[in-house]
């Protein structure tokens, strides 16, 4: 059996969603794709991590990544992407947000896309089920960072992505990078673009993310992404 897709699933502290998003990623891919899910468990101490290793040896699509102490989203992708097998991957926060459901709809976008060198699928949360405190921080960050980046992303934070591997493994990286993966990918001339898709209110648990101290580092994130983009030697040749 050859792997077409990995999908690489970052948690932390999220014993009451696991099992639910496990099924809904095996009904989503099962008979459609040649798959695997990674689970990397950042640091979890409320139980998620032995959860995972029963699922993981209950079921063989299923494996499990672990990080010793909490090293954030992006060193958690970061993990996953590199243990997976497969030359494309997906992501999905592990709150249950992202509906499995979409990764098909982002497969089909990928297979419609005619254009040189094609390296990311973002997805576009059109209609957000987060507070509206929350909605208003991501409003105004995302237009803050598109007037600054010009990365053509309406949604760059979604946690739905489709991405080759090896040009996520090419990009630099830094905590929060996952945020800014459709400039880091145009900034290595891979081509990208942003596909609807559905979003849920969160099922258990509390959000990891504080609205100031995102938006603090992200100011700065930002700063360092539109430094490294004015600073490109051209595109990579990998994959071209």
């Amino acid at each position: 059996m050859t792997l077409e897709l990995s999908v690489v699933v970052p948690i932390h502290n999220e014993i009451d969603n696991i099992g639910p998003l496990t099924g809904e990623i095996h009904a989503a891919l099962t008979g459609t794709v040649e798959y695997e899910v990674l689970f990397v468990d950042d640091g979890s101490t409320d139980g998620t991590s032995d959860h995972l290793v029963r699922l993981a040896a209950a079921d063989a699509r299923v494996r499990l990544v672990r990080h010793p102490a909490r090293a954030g989203q992006s060193a958690a992708t970061v993990s996953g992407v590199t243990a997976a097998q497969a030359p494309w991957v997906a992501t999905l926060d592990g709150d249950g947000q992202n509906d499995p459901a979409d990764i098909p709809r982002l497969l089909a976008a990928l297979r419609a896309w005619s254009v040189p060198r094609p390296g990311l699928i973002v997805g576009h949360r059109v209609q957000r089920r987060d507070s509206r405190l929350k909605r208003l921080s991501s409003r105004v960050a995302n237009g803050v960072r598109a007037r600054v980046l010009r990365d053509a992303t309406p949604d760059t934070a979604c946690g739905l992505k489709l991405f080759r591997r090896d040009a996520f493994l090419a990009v630099p990286r830094f905590d929060h990078m996952h945020r800014f993966l459709p400039a880091l990918f145009q900034r290595d001339g891979w081509a990208v673009q942003s596909v609807p898709v559905a979003h849920r209110p969160r099922r258990g648990g509390r959000s990891h993310y504080g609205m100031w101290d995102r938006l603090r580092v992200g100011i700065v994130d930002m700063l360092g992404v539109w430094w490294l983009s004015r600073r490109t030697i051209g595109p990579t040749d990998r994959g071209a």
